[in-house]
């Protein structure tokens, strides 16, 4: 009898959220267009469930023009009142005009340091760090080097990005893995990092 790997238990709310765990979260990457993504997701998720902004994902694909920083930087009334109808994403005005706002200010990032991945990885030192939390109850909401990370982005400019969508930022884009050490994704990762 096969036994099946053991996994963060938010992982097995559904099917949706066990793909996302399986094959995207804790997994460092090095692509602007993917930050801006995330960046974007997580602002939209707080006040909601992580599952609800998954559902939306293809919806703010669509909506945000494959997250493309350049074209959403640019957006116009227009535009933005399209988007407060679009049913497929969440309708919140604050949040949709961080997107625009945050477009501007990641491009500001990408004008200084080359990429916004060259910035958001020397908060790190360019390594992710591995956490080693036995229980999902023991993962922080944010940290204090989260919350430095927020202090630097509401400097330059950006909003909805508060030390708890920080945290969840950097866990999301690999910055830490922050899988449970039981979790079949915590060594995985752990040796991806090392290779």
């Amino acid at each position: 009898m096969t036994t099946l790997p053991k996994k963060c238990n938010w992982a097995l709310s559904s099917p949706m959220e066990e793909h996302y765990h399986d094959s995207e979260w804790g997994v460092p990457i090095h692509d602007d267009r993917l930050f801006f993504e995330f960046l974007v997701l997580e602002g939209a998720q707080a006040g909601l469930s992580w599952s609800t902004i998954l559902k939306k994902r293809e919806a703010y694909r669509e909506a945000f023009d494959n997250f493309e920083v350049s074209i959403i930087a640019g957006y116009d009334d227009i535009k933005m009142n399209k988007l407060l109808s679009n049913s497929g994403i969440v309708r919140n005005k604050l949040k949709l005009n961080s997107v625009v706002t945050n477009a501007r200010a990641f491009l500001a990032i990408q004008e200084t340091f080359g990429s916004f991945d060259e910035y958001i990885w020397s908060f790190v030192n360019g390594r992710t760090l591995h956490n080693a939390q036995e229980r999902a109850a023991d993962i922080p909401a944010s940290t204090h080097l989260s919350e430095l990370i927020s202090q630097d982005l509401k400097k330059r400019g950006f909003t909805f990005v508060g030390g708890i969508i920080c945290y969840a930022f950097m866990q999301a884009t690999g910055l830490i893995n922050d899988h449970t050490v039981d979790c079949f994704r915590y060594a995985d990762i752990k040796k991806t990092c090392a290779d």
